[in-house]
């Protein structure tokens, strides 16, 4: 059965159903059914984990094409993994596509097809890997773009924890025109993907502590750059990721030239972000304990001593299986179905 079919015993998510009733049913009478594909994963097993807990929606099928049939437990519960092919997209109102990069894309629109909303969480549909125009999910700087969109592209983790930290500079035109942002991110190792690698081994990071991606040639350096060009910014960004030897996590240090001294360092951070439920904005610097396994980015600012140039370091951290990939899918899927954008989320 397709989700938008009338003849069913579910309401069809497009058509003249507004939000409200949307809302109503999903919280009274049902919950909304969602798939997932690529469930086997890091983000798409956090995705399931996650959506056991939500109010408003319930897992409909979990794919896995290498792990087909197997059965696991996940968040408490028990969950078999089904080949995609087998995957009745029809179904959901919504899909999850946490597939490899390069993959997801043709089934993000073979979803799409199928009657389902859908959030990529792959690179293939972000902004400067793709020109389709797909609305680009970071709620607390596109949130009218992503609310009620047929497909949104979720943000990599990486630059969720870059854009969140800078948009409020980018926003008041703040950075030096011409100047060099800088920015030193360590990851956990979940940030690599499920795949197996020797150098991912646990007597490989343990008691270590590494850079890679250096000459500024990460993939996610695209995706920056075209978001932050959205704010007409003339500026350079030199980005060195860092390999952790922890499980889950990202904090980036930032470097940030100004046009000018600022009369409070935290207060561009404070005007952007007052109510927002998923951004900290902490006089503190942020450790990864103040935000692993939370929907959160949390953000400190201090003014930079001794030198020429008025100068900021930013510090940032997020989980990058929660905000910086399942929580925020979870987060834009609320926006995308009219539900409350929190539920279900750990803030």
């Amino acid at each position: 059965m397709r989700w938008d079919d009338t003849t069913g015993s579910r309401p069809a998510v497009s058509g003249t159903i507004d939000s409200a009733a949307l809302q109503l049913y999903a919280f009274f009478v049902h919950k909304l059914p969602v798939g997932i594909l690529g469930a086997s994963g890091y983000a798409g097993r956090e995705l399931c984990a996650l959506l056991g807990a939500h109010p408003g929606l319930e897992l409909a099928f979990a794919a896995a094409n290498e792990r087909r049939g197997e059965t696991v437990r996940i968040g408490g519960r028990s969950i078999t993994f089904v080949a995609p092919d087998d995957a009745p997209l029809g179904d959901a109102a919504l899909i999850f596509s946490a597939l490899p990069h390069g993959v997801s894309g043709a089934w993000t629109d073979r979803a799409r097809s199928a009657g389902a909303k859908v959030v990529d969480l792959s690179n293939d549909l972000r902004p400067g890997s793709s020109d389709r125009g797909v609305p680009y999910g970071l709620p607390e700087l596109t949130r009218e773009q992503v609310r009620g969109a047929d497909i949104v592209a979720n943000p990599g983790c990486y630059p969720t924890l870059v854009l969140l930290a800078l948009a409020p500079l980018l926003r008041e035109g703040l950075i030096a025109p011409g100047g060099t942002v800088t920015i030193a991110a360590a990851s956990g190792v979940t940030g690599a993907g499920f795949t197996a690698r020797h150098d991912l081994l646990f007597g490989e990071v343990t008691e270590d502590f590494r850079a890679y991606a250096a000459g500024n040639t990460h993939r996610h350096l695209a995706e920056m750059r075209a978001m932050v060009a959205t704010f007409g910014a003339d500026v350079d960004l030199i980005f060195t990721p860092h390999l952790l030897p922890v499980a889950r996590g990202i904090l980036a240090t930032i470097t940030v030239p100004l046009l000018h001294p600022l009369a409070s360092a935290l207060g561009p951070w404070e005007a952007m972000y007052a109510g927002e439920p998923f951004v900290e904005v902490s006089a503190e610097l942020p450790s990864l304990r103040d935000v692993v396994r939370r929907n959160v980015a949390r953000i400190s600012a201090t003014a930079a001593a001794g030198t020429r140039t008025p100068t900021l370091v930013v510090v940032c951290a997020l989980d990058n299986l929660v905000k910086g990939a399942a929580g925020q899918a979870i987060q834009n899927a609320n926006l995308q179905l009219g539900l409350a954008e929190p539920a279900g989320l750990p803030g």
